[in-house]
């Protein structure tokens, strides 16, 4: 027997959900071929490396780059939308909506609303977890509650596999692209929230992604992945609770632990005296260039002030370092922050407290993960016709 797949994740340019419903009311009454044109109009002021075409602000461009109904429609999807839609980047929402034919043109030769279209508009459940099928939001989620907390890369290697089977996109840019929009499309909707690099799902993520499943097996679906998102949670505040007392050198040590995994070479713990302010150092290698980094390690939950970042810097010669990192537990003051990537002085890196945990996490330090495999019956095995399957025992 031969398994049948339908083609998903069909739109590149994957857009924002509120930047369509913006759009579906906006094209209204508007024909296909003035929104097309509007676009190609647009897309045809390329620049040149040496003079590149700005669209950051269309307040600006709009009226100097555009005339006539070109102009015109481009200011109403700026005004229209609460200046929240570019009209340099509609093209993934005009391919979303023409696609599942959210817009169909009437008669007179004008866009207007479908009832999928008016279905969206309006957030219906049912016609949005269809889309969010077809676009592969809900795979996204589903390999999201099993890592989460996770980086982009972490969901990578699932979602190219899901993506072999089931789309054209096949190169590894366009796969990573794919990912990284529907990512942003996710968080917007709270499905899953993003803090620095790192994303983690939310309880409306959890319980949307167990609409996966059959009627029969949602709730046991839901309750295993609550039950894991809650678990790691506790796990998380329970990691952040024993740094918070642990010895100050055997701190010291877990960050040299956590700079191996990182693959620093040559890492070593400081003495407690005449380090200059330096607790850790090591080496890392960027391309050809091995450079030497310290690290200061405050084992503290009150804010980390610009003093302390100035003697980390000021102790850089003193051990050959062309750069440095402070670590704590707790987090850092603006005045802190400002001046880490002061303008001709060397950059220091700064990592708090989520973000220690977040590190630790991910390379395993103080932690251990235990894979577990969530079974799931495979619909698409058993829904061949009957016919074909006595052909096949003929």
């Amino acid at each position: 027997m031969t398994r049948q797949t339908n083609q998903k994740v069909r739109i590149p340019l994957f857009p924002l959900y509120s930047e369509v419903r913006y759009l579906l009311n906006i094209w209204q009454n508007v024909s296909k071929q003035a929104v097309s044109a509007m676009m190609r109009s647009i897309r045809d002021q390329t620049g040149t490396p040496q003079n590149p075409v700005d669209w950051t602000n269309p307040d600006e461009w709009i009226a100097t780059r555009l005339d006539g109904e070109h102009q015109q429609l481009a200011q109403r999807i700026w005004n229209e939308s609460d200046k929240k839609v570019n009209p340099r980047y509609v093209y993934g929402a005009y391919l979303f909506i023409n696609t599942y034919a959210l817009l169909e043109i009437s008669p007179e030769g004008a866009y207007q609303l479908t009832d999928i279209g008016r279905d969206f508009i309006e957030e219906n459940p049912a016609t949005i977890k269809v889309l969010d099928e077809a676009e592969g939001i809900l795979q996204i989620l589903q390999i999201l509650s099993i890592h989460s907390p996770a980086k982009r890369g972490d969901l990578l290697p699932e979602w190219e596999e899901f993506l072999q089977e089931y789309s054209k996109y096949h190169a590894q840019g366009a796969m990573s692209d794919t990912l990284s929009r529907r990512m942003t499309n996710i968080v917007e909707r709270g499905l899953a929230s993003k803090k620095g690099n790192t994303y983690t799902i939310t309880d409306m993520g959890v319980h949307y992604t167990s609409g996966m499943a059959s009627d029969k097996i949602q709730d046991s679906q839901r309750s295993a992945l609550s039950a894991i998102k809650i678990h790691n949670d506790k796990q998380s505040t329970a990691l952040r609770d024993k740094l918070t007392v642990m010895d100050p050198y055997r701190f010291e040590m877990l960050v040299k632990d956590l700079l191996d995994a990182m693959d620093y070479e040559d890492v070593v713990v400081t003495k407690q005296s005449g380090d200059k302010g330096v607790d850790v150092v090591g080496n890392y290698q960027f391309g050809i260039t091995q450079i030497k980094e310290v690290v200061q390690v405050k084992r503290q939950k009150a804010s980390v002030g610009r003093p302390i970042l100035d003697q980390l810097r000021g102790a850089l010669p003193y051990h050959q370092a062309i750069r440095g990192t402070i670590i704590t537990l707790g987090k850092f003051a603006q005045g802190c922050k400002d001046a880490a990537l002061f303008q001709g002085a060397a950059p220091i890196t700064l990592i708090d407290g989520d973000k220690l945990i977040e590190l630790l996490l991910k390379h395993e330090i103080g932690v251990k993960k235990h894979q577990r495999t969530l079974l799931e019956i495979d619909d698409t095995y058993f829904s061949e016709p009957d016919e074909n399957v006595k052909k096949d025992t003929e």
